[in-house]
């Protein structure tokens, strides 16, 4: 696990992308996964960034039965992987980045109970937000099982907020209607429904499976509930806005990658 954590470190660090870690995680293993991917949680708490909340990822059956598990999985999100609504996210700061819309919920109130509830969601989340998050893969060339996007906390890579905070009591998510465009062209739609059924039912999956863990989902936690259409590819200078009916829209900008800034490493950390 420790050989696995430091080959995925590295490729955060210099910005090249490594070989899959299965080969040296046993096969198949989801918790030997989960356990690199605290450990890389941990290497990040010392060098001072936070756990701003959690992302859910394969919520889709189809992706599910490509990679051979029957259940979804889950990584950290960090403060500093956060990108304003319409700010440029500098071209190298995500590894073989990919864009998706998804639906964000923000808690007000913890979530501790050994089984939740869909009203357990309802009444603890303060708002939703549309959200566009960009995954990224350390891993080269995407070549991945379910044992390396786990390991690689979940391919998470950075995520966009809308600004405008909407009470679920006001929303129909399952049947909500998701379009990312590129500079005006769609790119993916979707719905509510793509997402394990409802948003809201990857959310529970979440809160019951972080309990299990020893780390419930807390007040003031974002959680990402999963990707409503399917991933697009990006390129430099690209300009993807997400529109989701009753939500609003959010917008990912991306750097052209001839600032001397723009250097490969992992967001902007």
């Amino acid at each position: 696990m420790r050989t696995a954590a430091e080959r995925l470190d590295e490729a955060r660090r210099t910005g090249v992308p490594c070989a899959p870690v299965r080969d040296v995680l046993p096969t198949g293993d989801l918790d030997a996964a989960y356990a690199v991917q605290s450990l890389l949680t941990e290497r990040r708490l010392a060098e001072g960034r936070r756990v701003t909340g959690w992302k859910i990822g394969l919520t889709s059956a189809a992706v599910q039965a490509q990679l051979g598990v029957d259940t979804p999985d889950f990584g950290a999100l960090f403060d500093d992987t956060a990108i304003p609504d319409g700010a440029d996210l500098p071209w190298g700061a995500v590894l073989q980045p990919r864009a998706e819309a998804e639906v964000a919920l923000v808690l007000e109130h913890d979530l501790g109970h050994e089984r939740h509830t869909v009203a357990d969601i309802i009444r603890a989340t303060a708002f939703a937000l549309p959200a566009i998050e960009v995954v990224g893969s350390r891993i080269r060339d995407w070549d991945i099982t379910a044992v390396d996007t786990i390991a690689d906390n979940a391919s998470s890579g950075a995520y966009v907020l809308g600004n405008r905070p909407v009470p679920l009591g006001r929303l129909d998510l399952r049947t909500a209607g998701m379009v990312l465009e590129r500079r005006g062209e769609p790119v993916s739609t979707g719905t509510g429904a793509a997402c394990l059924g409802h948003p809201l039912h990857a959310a529970v999956w979440l809160a019951d499976t972080l309990v299990r863990l020893g780390h419930p989902l807390r007040a003031g936690d974002t959680v990402l509930t999963g990707a409503l259409g399917p991933m697009t590819a990006v390129a430099p200078g690209d300009v993807l806005e997400a529109r989701i009916d009753d939500l609003g829209s959010v917008r990912a900008a991306f750097g052209t990658g001839t600032d001397a800034s723009d250097t490969p490493q992992e967001t902007a950390r």
